[in-house]
């Protein structure tokens, strides 16, 4: 029998009902503390039909905490804050990781806790502009390039945050390596251009992650520890080399020879990018040797081509959970999804966030 979205299937130490996984997607509903709202119970709690949820990027550090109003997980406030999130999930059947995200150069200072600092692999600056609650849209300053102390001290942090994302009652974190933050500024040459032994060649680059991936996996178990990658993404003004799907597949290797949960590979061409070509995603795929969720513009058909095929092994979908909290029911039934209201993504409170409507 071909697997389809309603297959069960496995990541890591995790049994899940279906392939459907909730993808990522920041929506600032935290407090500008970065502390988790009542608010983000029944969110989450509504979207435990997937098989997986994957949380917003949730912040490690001070210093990692970008954007206005996203949650952290460094501190015991924000650890209990997340306790009845991850409880409501468990009672809806659901099962749900903390997305650890350390936003880098993409960031700026009036989103940030006092004292914390834009820092990232050198000092360069991201293009266009940011959104702050206190002074509106403003550009992005040039990021302070990381001493190797700051390094090590990144990396302890996103291992505290795995430890408190358990402590919160999480099922597992997934590291975010995507999307242009600062695990992906460390391997891309752009916006690495470090000539110690964090930058240069593939493997010098590809350190930092394969460190915060190693030591993550120490500190909570490879099985409860999933990576989401970007290859040729252009977030954040992330460019595409000349060596893009060599040094992605030897990367989803490295990965691989950890035992991680899961490998999750994010093709933004849905949005304009350059799409990921197939031929690297069966290469990643292969060279991983464990589950892989794909995630990108994806529907319920071309979710069970892809599926059918081997491309992958899970499927995510973002903003169609945004709208539809009861997506894996529609997908099921094949009833049309409710058309998500862009003005309301990443604004403060419950219009757009809690009040969809769901079938029946």
């Amino acid at each position: 029998m071909s697997t389809n979205l309603f297959t069960p299937g496995s990541v890591g130490d995790l049994m899940l009902s279906n392939r459907v996984v909730m993808a990522p997607m920041t929506r600032c509903r935290a407090t500008s503390d970065h502390v988790p709202t009542d608010i983000m119970v029944k969110y989450y709690a509504d979207r435990a039909q997937a098989g997986l949820l994957i949380t917003e990027g949730v912040a490690p550090s001070p210093n990692g905490a970008g954007y206005a109003r996203t949650p952290g997980l460094w501190n015991a406030e924000q650890v209990k804050a997340w306790k009845p999130v991850t409880a409501a999930v468990h009672q809806a059947g659901g099962q749900i990781v903390a997305q650890i995200m350390h936003t880098g150069r993409v960031s700026h200072v009036l989103n940030m806790p006092e004292g914390a600092e834009v820092l990232s692999a050198s000092a360069t600056q991201c293009p266009g502009e940011m959104y702050t609650d206190a002074e509106g849209m403003k550009a992005y300053p040039i990021a302070r390039a990381m001493t190797e102390a700051e390094i090590e001290a990144a990396i302890a942090e996103i291992v505290t945050a795995a430890e408190n994302a358990m402590a919160a009652g999480f099922d597992g974190v997934e590291l975010h390596g995507a999307n242009g933050y600062l695990i992906n500024q460390f391997f891309e040459p752009s916006t690495n251009q470090r000539t110690d032994a964090w930058g240069g060649d593939v493997e010098g680059r590809g350190r930092f992650v394969l460190e915060v991936a190693r030591r993550t996996a120490d500190a909570i178990g490879c099985g409860r520890v999933g990576i989401r990658l970007s290859p040729f993404g252009a977030a954040s003004g992330m460019v595409a080399w000349e060596t893009t799907s060599d040094d992605y597949v030897w990367l989803a290797g490295k990965l691989g020879e950890l035992t991680l949960a899961y490998l999750h590979v994010v093709d933004h061409s849905a949005m304009g990018a350059p799409p990921v070509p197939t031929a690297t995603k069966e290469a990643m795929r292969d060279a991983f040797g464990g589950a892989v969720i794909l995630a990108g513009g994806y529907d319920r058909d071309s979710a069970n081509a892809d599926l059918s095929l081997g491309l992958a092994h899970f499927i995510g979908f973002g903003r169609p959970f945004i709208a539809n909290p009861d997506l894996v029911q529609r997908l099921r039934d094949g009833v049309t999804l409710n058309a998500p209201d862009f003005g309301t993504f990443y604004t403060p409170g419950e219009k757009g966030y809690n009040d969809y409507p769901t079938l029946g």
